[in-house]
């Protein structure tokens, strides 16, 4: 059953909840003795909420887009990632190197194990490259990366490795290859039930997953190779390139079902602006445009594309998944309500307004921060509701997707 890692999820969005607004108070000057790490919060919603969330999902998902029966929970697994996220979470806090390179290899390990168990469901369909699974291999092989890098940061592995920037590596690792690749196999998958629309063309489906895949890989070797641009330009233009087609799909999908009528579907469509906005001023940063704070921006930038793109993602996928997976929705509708978009939206454009009103950074931090604390508290109702519905059971073998 999925019901543990919904569990799991909630708690992270509970702490990340804390953490935000422990970020909150903090920019607006009235806890200045207890300084957070902004890092460490946002692992809360990447490496807690979302990936807690993607490790239950999507071997189901895939045995949807393959008509398999739906596969057993797999408590290796479950038990592998969230050991690892505790211990990871715990040495990142108290800095001790023994917890973070056990907490690190544990989800590593995981991630293998989830990996191989959906390559071997793609290879029992009669087609290792079927549907959203290479999608989602893909997106695992990057964070494996992202690990890697991220992990080895704490033990100077930068040197001996070569990566010249190792922050913005394991970044555009785990953003621009991990995550983006994921999110798209899952956009691929759950569009087509929601919206009555038939599945992405295969050639089309392909052209996605090459341009995301071989753009991530020039996202990640730029940094690698200190910022060279042979290789990042090539690389942002089959991403972006790729993300766009995906989502004039996604649009066309959702605006002839009359899916914008609810707020889930411009969670999905507004999120995908925050990952876009840094690609269209990295530019003017790249040029030394005067009154372009590159260094400001870079420092910035990344926490209003967590808090904008992936928390509004999740905002969006997750209520679904748990309407369709605990509460046995057959019509389940993606999550959201119109106060969680519009706190989440305004909140992204208080904290890149603090880029650049210097005098006013404290306060729009402060405000952005708050209005994502209260973006989240909707969404936490939803989850509560529908995970007290314990009535629904999941048994092995039971279909995958009633619709699909």
């Amino acid at each position: 059953m999925l019901l543990p890692y919904f569990l799991m999820a909630l708690l992270y969005l509970f702490v990340a909840l804390m953490a935000v607004i422990d970020a909150s108070l903090i920019s607006l000057d009235f806890l200045p003795f207890f300084q957070g790490i902004r890092w460490f919060r946002i692992h809360f919603i990447t490496l807690g909420m979302m990936t807690e969330t993607l490790f239950g999902v999507l071997p189901v998902l895939a045995a949807a887009r393959m008509k398999q029966e739906r596969p057993a929970m797999r408590w290796d697994i479950w038990l592998g990632l969230n050991a690892g996220l505790v211990v990871l979470a715990a040495g990142i806090a108290s800095m001790n190197a023994t917890l973070i390179i056990t907490g690190g290899t544990l989800i590593f390990v995981t991630t293998i194990l989830l990996g191989i168990q959906l390559w071997q469901m793609a290879k029992s369909s009669g087609s290792s490259s079927h549907g959203s699974v290479k999608f989602y291999v893909s997106g695992l092989s990057y964070f494996l990366v992202g690990i890697l890098i991220g992990t080895g940061y704490w033990f100077g592995w930068s040197d001996p490795l070569r990566i010249q920037i190792p922050l913005e590596a394991h970044i555009h690792a785990n953003n621009w290859g991990f995550l983006s690749l994921v999110f798209a196999g899952v956009l691929i998958s759950i569009i087509p039930p929601i919206t009555g629309r038939s599945p992405i063309a295969s050639r089309t489906n392909n052209a996605i997953f090459w341009s995301m895949t071989l753009g991530a890989l020039g996202l990640v070797l730029g940094p690698w190779l200190g910022g060279a641009l042979i290789v990042t330009v090539p690389g942002l233009i089959l991403h972006i390139g790729a993300t766009l087609t995906l989502l004039v799909i996604v649009v066309r999908a959702l605006s002839q079902s009359g899916g914008f009528r609810q707020p889930g579907a411009w969670h999905i469509v507004t999120a995908y602006f925050w990952i876009l906005l840094p690609v269209m001023v990295a530019p003017l940063i790249i040029l030394g445009v005067p009154g372009i704070p590159g260094a400001v921006i870079e420092a910035t930038a990344p926490q209003a594309l967590i808090y904008g793109w992936v928390l509004q993602f999740a905002y969006a996928v997750i209520p679904y998944f748990a309407r369709r997976f605990i509460s046995a929705q057959g019509d389940a509708e993606l999550g959201g309500c119109w106060l969680s978009l519009l706190a989440a939206n305004v909140g992204s454009v208080f904290i890149w307004l603090s880029i650049f009103l210097v005098q006013w950074t404290g306060a729009l931090q402060g405000f952005g921060y708050a209005l994502y604390a209260l973006s989240m508290l909707p969404i936490a109702v939803q989850l509560l509701k529908m995970l007290g519905n314990w009535a629904y059971v999941e048994e092995p073998g039971a279909p995958a997707y009633a619709d699909d």
